[in-house]
């Protein structure tokens, strides 16, 4: 069994595209932007062993507003520019009641399997309400990255960070957490 840090990819890996205050996925690989020290978060989650996991609500799939190919094509791109190799995506939306679209655990829940993850040393980043639900309903710690979004924040317990960095450092023992809540 190994830790995992189980990750959202848009707003904690690359950027998300902003209209009126609300987060969007690209749709395509040109509009994907690595965001500001994700590599160097990665390469120490990787150094303190724990398996960087991508944990990925992407409904514009079901909506028909891009494709699962392109969305594949995105993940390998997030990929290759950070070292991360397991991506696990939900294509639907809410309306499709599937068990594996955050808020629900089902992403965590097959790839704890899968990849035969000690949820009792592993946490969780993510930048909307649906992602620290996810983690909770795990009891996972939850580290969110607050963007200011015009949306629903999540409820606690959660710990507030400003970055990927930020959480991987504070998990790590590297900063002090009680200056994030």
């Amino acid at each position: 069994m190994r830790s995992a840090a189980f990750l959202d990819r848009d707003g904690v890996l690359n950027a998300c595209l902003i209209k009126d205050d609300t987060p969007y996925p690209p749709s395509m690989i040109s509009e994907v932007e690595i965001l500001p020290e994700v590599k160097e978060a990665i390469e120490l989650l990787i150094v303190n062993n724990y398996l960087p996991i991508v944990i990925t609500n992407q409904p514009d799939v079901a909506r028909s507003k891009t494709s699962l190919s392109e969305v594949q094509k995105i993940n390998e791109y997030v990929g290759k520019n950070t070292g991360i190799t397991n991506f696990y995506i939900c294509p639907h939306d809410d309306g499709d009641k599937c068990s594996c679209r955050k808020p629900k655990p089902g992403l965590i829940e097959i790839a704890t399997k899968e990849l035969e993850v000690d949820l009792s040393t592993s946490f969780l980043v993510g930048d909307r309400w649906r992602d620290i639900e996810a983690g909770q309903a795990m009891k996972l710690p939850s580290y969110f990255i607050d963007c200011s979004y015009r949306e629903t924040k999540p409820k606690q317990p959660f710990i507030r960070v400003s970055s990927l960095l930020e959480a991987v450092q504070l998990k790590l023992g590297m900063g002090n957490e009680s200056d994030s809540r």
